[in-house]
């Protein structure tokens, strides 16, 4: 497989395993973003996994529009499209094991006798902004999600609105993502940690 893979917003490319942070402004921001990724995903017969919080489920089926419903009598599982109800905060809490597993299932099970080739992930991160038991392991979790990538032929993307998400946040999340999307313009992210250093800085030090 080609290491170049279509983004979707024109002009934009990533690599086979890159971890995109997506950051945005209004609901109009995140769906310019969302949107033209699963379409092109869609198209390029990718399956497609989008976990929105905010976002409408239906709302962005039908901005993907005809791509997404099979003929009469076809069966397709290409796009999944679920709550972060029923993922991120399953059980009404946040658990790192619990959601890195999620995602080996399913991505792993799409791959499963060569069904699909490729998977492009994307999680809409508002759900994080609840007070409920775990959320405070959100950074942790983005740089560990760096070593699950490499499992699987895969992009994952992660959409933060930084209108809710405050600074302290974005520089941990600065620091786990090593590709950045902002202002429409898709970088290379100079101030990326691999995943043993970023959790390294985060134990305190002894007194």
């Amino acid at each position: 497989m080609d290491n170049s893979v279509k983004f979707g917003p024109p002009g934009m490319a990533v690599s086979v395993g890159d971890h995109v942070c997506a950051f945005y402004r209004t609901s109009a921001g995140r769906d310019e973003i969302l949107v033209p990724y699963l379409q092109a995903g869609l198209e390029r017969g990718d399956k497609c996994i989008a976990v929105l919080d905010q976002a409408d489920p239906t709302d962005v089926r039908s901005q993907l529009g005809a791509d997404v419903n099979p003929e009469p009598g076809e069966v397709t599982d290409q796009l999944d499209i679920l709550c972060s109800k029923d993922s991120y905060l399953r059980d009404g809490r946040f658990s790192k094991p619990a959601m890195l597993n999620f995602w080996d299932v399913a991505v792993g099970d799409s791959m499963k006798e060569h069904k699909y080739e490729f998977a492009r992930s994307v999680g809409e991160m508002t759900w994080a902004l609840r007070q409920l038991p775990g959320v405070e392991d959100l950074v942790e979790y983005e740089a560990e999600l760096n070593t699950f990538l490499p499992q699987y032929p895969q992009v994952i993307v992660c959409l933060y609105d930084l209108d809710q998400f405050d600074g302290r946040v974005v520089v941990d999340l600065l620091r786990t993502h090593p590709k950045i999307l902002l202002c429409g313009t898709l970088l290379d992210n100079p101030y990326y940690l691999e995943p043993h250093e970023f959790l390294a800085s985060r134990v305190p030090t002894p007194a």
